[in-house]
């Protein structure tokens, strides 16, 4: 375990400060000489064009800093919920967060997204409430709406002195390096005593003396925070005002005291991910490694996993925005840079599995829309720009309709494919336009069947397989098993098949992904002399097709949970808007002269509902919405997209565009 080592991502909605945050913390500890400005696109972490440009962030960005004679990984992510998958990469590889709160506009969208996907992955956290200097800043109100929307756990550690253009500081309820004594103003004794209870509940003992001595030292309440903290029980909470540099130096003490350090050895077996890459023009691709362990040194031949290739490490760096260095080394529990994997993956497995926690997914891109290129000469390079900017983000999932000279993209929202049109223009020199947003449908079985493929014709070729597909619970996605024996079709072979069945599902009788399904191989066989295994790959489509066209797909839309508030006035007009929107709504509760409506609603449907909302409400309504899942769209909804690629269920026609495709690979 490295004691002098903290792996931290900082969170938040956007605009919280998260960025301005990290640029603190860089400035206190020395790391930068002269702070930095979103606002003036002069951050450290914000170094792409576009996120100067712009003032947001789009890209998580790994720094790190030294404070108390620990050494901190930290990573600054997107706060925008357009660059989800950003954030979802980077808790991958966190043992500890940083979740920041605006004491203005307290708990907000995508801080309830990150904080549910934390506590999935037990992601030991603190609370930073930041902008108690600004106009509207209400602490209590902050902390309620946090005990109410994220976690009862939740504990204060601070109190803040004064608030808006009074707050001058934060006065500790204890110090959290040990030894300290804590003294703090009688008015805040209860305070307090509530923090000294809540820590103690957590452990019997600890509860026991604490009724027998009525105190605790501060020396065994910051150790038994710390466990409770290391244990996802307990979230303290913090104050401060990044802007100005207030509760900073509280906040690193925090996170070297109360987050735990990464687990791993250096001598065990090697165990790693790459979570995030990146494309230097000296260097090549730059793989973003968190080692789980195990060591790194430059010029290791190392195997990934999930492509089954070895390759070889020609430098280890440490990056810092533009900065670099060589370190040549990278040990258990550490992040770095790897140069020199051209074929390397966002989300590869480097070495054993064993301890790579699994991937929790947040973003689901709901949206795509068409590219289009000024001029015919720039197809080609338009079409590498976007394979490329899709190795750095999966999500985007580039469909490339070759037949057609087409190129769709599945992106998040509007600002995502605004920064991807500014990106296309500063890194590449390409101007591109954008269509119009349409939305995502996936296609479900609408009952059992059976898919049947005898791929023995033109010769050599021999596969048989026969699956039955059962319709599955909504939101189960895709599951997937076999019930054939080895003697009858060989493990590798049916090792294929499983590979090619999601692939298969990727495009349904409507053109859309497949999903929420049961899969099982229940016949398949092969020949001794005529088998090759690219037969599967070519057998399997045709065979998950056949069974499709006999179960028969049912369209299925993407679903929004919201939370509307709004002047009551304006009430009844939104709730008939929200009706015309086939939406559904719980009762909506009104108080102080506000009404608060909680239900859901189609995207289809809603794509302009946020920008007519202002006018509806005179700028004085909210809406808080997040992807809750697909479910059965009206029969009166037809939606069919333009297929990638020949229909396996022309089968001559597809087994000849698909040979001749993999022979010429």
């Amino acid at each position: 375990m490295r004691t002098d080592l903290r792996n931290v991502g900082i969170f938040a909605h956007v605009d919280a400060g998260k960025t301005t945050t990290t640029e603190q913390i860089l400035y206190l500890s020395g790391r930068i000489r002269s702070l930095g400005s979103v606002d003036n696109g002069t951050a450290q972490t914000d170094w792409l064009d576009v996120e100067r440009t712009r003032g947001i962030s789009v890209r998580s960005a790994v720094t790190e800093f030294e404070w108390k004679g620990v050494r901190v990984n930290l990573v600054d992510t997107p706060g925008h919920v357009d660059f989800l998958s950003e954030v979802e990469r980077s808790l991958r590889v966190m043992d500890g967060a940083v979740l920041i709160v605006s004491a203005v506009e307290g708990v907000q969208a995508q801080t309830e997204v990150i904080w549910q996907a934390l506590r999935d992955m037990r992601i030991p956290t603190l609370i930073y409430v930041n902008k108690l200097d600004r106009i509207g800043a209400d602490p209590t109100r902050t902390v309620n709406g946090i005990h109410r929307l994220l976690a009862a756990g939740a504990v204060p550690i601070q109190v803040p002195d004064g608030v808006e253009a009074g707050f001058a500081s934060v006065i500790d309820l204890l110090k959290t390096g040990e030894g300290e004594d804590v003294s703090i103003p009688a008015a805040l004794s209860a305070d307090r005593e509530r923090l000294m209870e809540t820590i103690a509940e957590q452990d019997d003992a600890l509860l026991q003396r604490y009724f027998e001595l009525g105190t605790l030292a501060n020396e065994e309440l910051v150790s038994a925070l710390r466990t409770s903290v290391s244990e996802a029980k307990l979230y303290p909470i913090l104050f401060g005002a990044a802007n100005r540099g207030l509760g900073i130096d509280k906040l690193m003490d925090a996170i070297v005291d109360l987050l735990p350090p990464p687990s791993g050895e250096e001598n065990a077996p090697l165990s790693g991910v790459v979570f995030k890459l990146d494309k230097d023009p000296t260097m090549g691709r730059l793989a973003y490694v968190r080692l789980y362990g195990g060591t790194l040194r430059n010029r290791d031949t190392v195997h990934n996993r999930l492509l089954d290739i070895d390759e070889k490490i020609t430098q280890i760096r440490k990056v810092d925005g533009k900065r670099s260095e060589d370190v040549g080394i990278l040990k258990a529990g550490d992040i770095a840079v790897v140069c020199g994997w051209s074929r390397v993956r966002i989300g590869d497995i480097i070495g054993d599995t064993g301890g790579v926690p699994e991937e929790r997914r947040l973003a689901e891109p709901l949206l795509t829309v068409q590219v289009h290129w000024r001029n015919e000469a720039e197809y080609p390079a338009v079409v590498a720009a976007f394979h490329e900017l899709a190795d750095e983000d999966p999500h985007l999932d580039t469909q490339w309709l070759q037949d057609d000279r087409e190129l769709h993209l599945r992106v998040m929202g509007p600002i995502q494919v605004e920064v991807l049109g500014h990106m296309l223009k500063s890194r590449f020199g390409l101007e591109v336009m954008f269509g119009s947003p349409t939305v995502i449908y996936k296609e479900t079985p609408v009952r059992p069947g059976e898919g049947f493929v005898a791929y023995t014709m033109p010769k050599p070729c021999w596969a048989i397989l026969r699956f039955v597909i059962e319709p599955g619970e909504r939101g189960s996605g895709m599951t997937y098993s076999s019930n054939v024996r080895s003697e009858k079709l060989l493990d590798s072979y049916q090792n294929e098949v499983a590979r090619r069945v999601p692939m298969a599902l990727e495009q349904g009788l409507r053109g859309w992904p497949v999903t929420d399904l049961k899969v099982t191989l229940i016949e398949g066989e092969h020949h001794v002399w005529h088998t090759h295994p690219l037969d599967f790959v070519i057998a399997t489509p045709m065979g998950i097709m056949d069974g499709l066209s006999n179960t028969g797909t049912k369209l299925l839309e993407p679903m929004l949970r919201f939370r509307l508030s709004t002047p009551e006035e304006f009430g009844g007009k939104l709730m008939s808007e929200l009706v015309v929107m086939r939406g559904e709504f719980d009762t909506p509760i009104v108080k102080q002269g506000r009404m608060e409506i909680q239900g859901r609603l189609p995207v289809a449907t809603s794509l302009e509902f946020p920008a007519r909302l202002g006018s509806m409400t005179k700028g004085r309504g909210t809406l808080t919405t997040f992807f809750d899942g697909y479910e059965d769209c009206p029969p009166d909804v037809k939606a069919e997209r333009i297929r990638r690629g020949v229909n396996p269920l022309d089968t001559s026609k597809y087994i000849l565009a698909t040979r001749n495709a993999l022979a010429s690979q």
